[in-house]
């Protein structure tokens, strides 16, 4: 007689909310060792399934309205569709698209998807209600013809085989591309907002950022030049690999200048010549300019 289990899960948001609150916590500890499998393991059904799920769960609260195949596609899409917006909005305020508040933003929108779905399934006939519900039919071993045991082994082995492949590919170190980012963005954090009209002795002021992804430690040093003059070095510093500096860099002009070349001149400890160079045109105005 087949081996025949039904499984109604009840409280699926409630294990969502409680994966993604589990996810913050990782990600705030570090995500360091093993910890790091375990942040991707949950990372990609975070954004990749979850905002859409509870999307869905809040738009049709009843079993009716959609199948299961139907909740699992639109899930994965409407997540798709949904991330990007959520980015699209976060650049036009003060945070930017980072890290932190991509994450707070998208626990905030599963949160309140979730809690309308609660309160949506909380106004229907719980016989009405669309739970998840999973069927398990198993023959048993015996009861099989040697063909379905030979194509049982072989599809376990396949599972198996391709887990396998997934460990290995995650645990084994990938070296990539070794490259420096090295980048400049206004006050704001933002790719805008550089200054471009100063009045003498007037500072400007911009974030710069180096991001390491050499693979290796690295010790940095920045060449500011106004007009290919030197005016400042910053540093030196040391970068992990993964490891970001970033911070506010001013810099003025003692004379008036029209389209003045701003320069920063990121270096390597022993370069010659510089690894990566960004630079700003800027409008000096005399005093008697000044607006």
């Amino acid at each position: 007689m087949p081996l025949k289990k039904t499984y109604r899960i009840k409280r699926e948001l409630h294990c969502i909310l409680l994966l993604s609150f589990f996810l913050v916590l990782i990600i705030s500890a570090g995500g360091a060792g093993w910890l790091h499998y375990l942040r991707v393991a949950l990372g990609l059904p975070f954004v990749l399934f979850f905002p859409g799920y509870t999307l869905i769960a809040a738009l049709f609260p009843r079993k009716e309205d959609l199948d299961g195949i139907e909740r699992v596609a639109l899930s994965f899409g409407l997540s798709i569709a949904v991330v990007p917006l959520i980015g699209l909005g976060l650049n036009y305020t003060p945070w930017g698209i980072r890290l932190a508040p991509i994450l707070i933003s998208l626990i905030l929108f599963i949160l309140a998807m979730s809690t309308l779905a609660f309160y949506r399934r909380g106004r229907l006939p719980e016989e009405e209600r669309f739970f998840p519900v999973f069927t398990v039919n198993l023959p048993l071993w015996r009861e099989m013809s040697r063909l379905d045991r030979v194509l049982t082994l072989v599809l376990v082995l396949a599972i198996l085989f391709a887990a396998g492949s997934v460990y290995y590919v995650v645990t084994t170190p990938k070296v990539g591309e070794k490259f420096t980012e090295f980048y400049i963005l206004g006050m704001g954090g933002k790719a805008e907002g550089y200054p471009r009209d100063l009045t003498v002795g007037e500072k400007g002021r911009v974030m710069v950022g180096v991001v390491n992804h050499e693979y290796q430690p690295v010790n940095y040093y920045i060449e500011l030049r106004m007009g290919g003059n030197l005016k400042s070095i910053i540093g030196p510093f040391t970068l992990s690999h993964e490891q970001k500096w970033e911070n506010p860099v001013s810099f003025f002009a003692s004379q008036p200048h029209k389209d003045l070349k701003v320069e920063f001149l990121l270096f390597r400890q022993g370069d010659r010549e510089p690894y990566r160079t960004l630079h700003l045109w800027v409008n000096v105005h005399g005093r008697e300019n000044q607006s």
